[in-house]
């Protein structure tokens, strides 16, 4: 088995066991990004890729306003239960795709916008899904990617990438808007808008979101508890572990394309 199906069956794993968790958590659910990314895919007759698509809450927020949505995951326990909610929220243009985001399998120019939310810091090879996402969309078409993003200063990065790895193994890396902007360039995009926005981690649900072993948890609120200065008020820490985190969501076209 090579590394990158290794880790692809990890996380599956991981998550399929949490889909529940996922459909039902409260900062999936809603939230300033979710609404920009949603604002960004208001196309009637567009046929839009949510890729990871986790518990689903994006393919949720843009199938009223498209022809169609397809929500792709790793996970297909996950992607059943994604299923389950569309039916029960009456949305009808909903359909699910088991696979791995860095071989897509749809024809070239599928999509007129491909999106994603919380997902990319689990995959294995970011490259080559944004390669992947190249492929798919229409030459008119644009990618929206929201995720967690490492706050710049190494100190920082450090502390916050030890957290995500002790409360989830399927973490790979929180990237940086510069290392995003590179990513996306080496991919064939032009690399647009970004948005920020800072998001509140309640610890409690945070970890139990996940299953975090109550020896992971231990260690995160040690580490907590020993960070320096600048890591406990740059994250907000506060006395029952919950933390506030850096989001962005950037924009990105196919070279070439202008409005």
């Amino acid at each position: 088995m090579s590394e990158a199906t290794s880790h692809d069956a990890h996380t599956a794993r991981q998550f399929g066991a949490r889909a529940a968790d996922y459909v039902a958590s409260a900062v999936h659910a809603a939230g300033e990004d979710l609404t920009a990314l949603a604002g960004f895919a208001d196309l009637p007759h567009a046929a839009v890729l949510d890729l990871g698509c986790g518990g689903g809450h994006v393919t949720y927020a843009v199938a009223p306003q498209v022809r169609a949505v397809t929500a792709l995951d790793l996970s297909q326990a996950m992607l059943d239960a994604v299923a389950a909610e569309a039916r029960r929220r009456g949305l009808t243009n909903v359909a699910t795709r088991q696979a791995s985001v860095e071989a897509l399998p749809f024809a070239d120019a599928s999509f007129a916008r491909v999106l994603s939310r919380y997902s990319a810091h689990h995959w294995g090879d970011v490259p080559a899904a944004l390669r992947e996402a190249h492929r798919v969309l229409t030459p008119d078409g644009r990618l929206g990617i929201v995720d967690v993003v490492h706050p710049g200063p190494p100190l920082l990065d450090t502390h916050l990438q030890a957290w995500e790895l002790l409360r989830d193994p399927s973490h790979v890396r929180d990237y940086g808007e510069a290392e995003w902007r590179a990513m996306l360039a080496e991919a064939g995009f032009v690399p647009g808008a970004v948005r920020r926005w800072r998001v509140r981690m309640d610890f409690p649900s945070w970890v139990a979101r996940m299953g975090t072993p109550e020896a992971s948890r231990a260690v995160i609120r040690a580490l907590q508890a020993g960070a320096p200065e600048p890591v406990r008020s740059h994250f907000a820490i506060e006395d029952d572990g919950s933390f506030t985190l850096d989001v962005m969501m950037i924009e990105a076209e196919p070279d070439g394309v202008s409005d």
